[in-house]
């Protein structure tokens, strides 16, 4: 019990008449240094700035919130078909990464594109700035005493207060933290595609390939030591069948895109880091 991580006994901060939750709060502050990333990412490339940063982190947020729920909303369908009126409350809990990494992307592009600003160079700037965003948001499942993995005594084991603990098991278990595990992955992930940025060879939408990849793969094992109630398909977790698709759908991009050259887009960027201009 000594050798132990203890989960906070409180996961809000009341101000005033508001009661601000910490999950929503840490959310928030992953977003900001997000945008920070992509706004210095997109100012490399001589592309765009703080501004169209903003603009596009608050555009690409906004879907990946509702990208995230409809991807919960859809994987645990049991448990909103017969209450369709809990589908957009979210404060309830239930968000799905997948879900929110692609409709965010999706809309984010979009709206870069109205800046003048490619898809290529939207995805390279953005390859490091959303897993910085995650390594922070995750921080939120400690503090909700949520989503932690199987029963282990490792030395970094996480407590997790009776009122929290699954009925399964007895008081004084130790679990998994995955949201740590979680966290310094994407934490380390990020800090890797910002070193591999400058890379030729990682020009474009490579980099952002990259970084599905990586992340597909940390939440591949992290998935595997949840115990959560989640749909099991062939003995697999639904979310690491996603994990699988991504990694999978990542190192098939990369092997065509190098085998067939660099794209127009990518020649561009090249050149552009080669310039200084455009």
């Amino acid at each position: 019990m000594l050798a132990s991580i203890p989960s906070p006994s409180w996961s809000s901060l009341p101000i005033g008449p508001i009661e601000l939750r910490v999950y929503g709060l840490l959310i928030a502050v992953g977003v900001v240094l997000a945008v920070r990333r992509l706004g210095i990412g997109l100012e490399l490339l001589k592309t765009g700035g703080s501004e169209a940063a903003a603009s596009i982190g608050v555009w690409g947020v906004g879907a990946g919130l509702i990208g995230a729920r409809l991807y919960h909303v859809v994987t645990e369908w049991d448990r909103f078909s017969g209450n369709l009126s809990e589908i957009p409350k979210v404060w309830h809990g239930g968000l799905g990464v997948p879900g929110g990494v692609l409709l965010g992307t999706i809309v984010g592009v979009l709206r870069a594109r109205s800046f003048g600003i490619s898809t290529a160079e939207t995805l390279h700037a953005a390859a490091p700035a959303i897993p910085l965003a995650q390594a922070v948001g995750r921080w939120g499942n400690w503090f909700n005493q949520e989503l932690f993995g199987r029963p282990t005594t490792l030395p970094w084991a996480l407590r997790i207060d009776d009122d929290h603990l699954p009925a399964a098991y007895e008081s004084g278990t130790t679990f998994h933290p995955t949201f740590l595990y979680e966290s310094m992955w994407t934490l380390g992930l990020s800090l890797w595609l910002v070193q591999l940025s400058g890379s030729p060879r990682l020009a474009g939408s490579r980099l952002f390939a990259m970084y599905v990849s990586g992340y597909g793969l940390g939440r591949l094992w992290i998935e595997g030591l949840r115990i959560d109630d989640a749909s099991v398909i062939g003995g697999l977790r639904w979310n690491q069948w996603v994990a699988i698709a991504a990694i999978v759908g990542g190192l098939i991009y990369l092997a065509v895109s190098l085998s067939s050259g660099n794209s127009a887009e990518e020649v561009d960027m090249q050149q552009t880091s080669i310039n200084g201009d455009r």
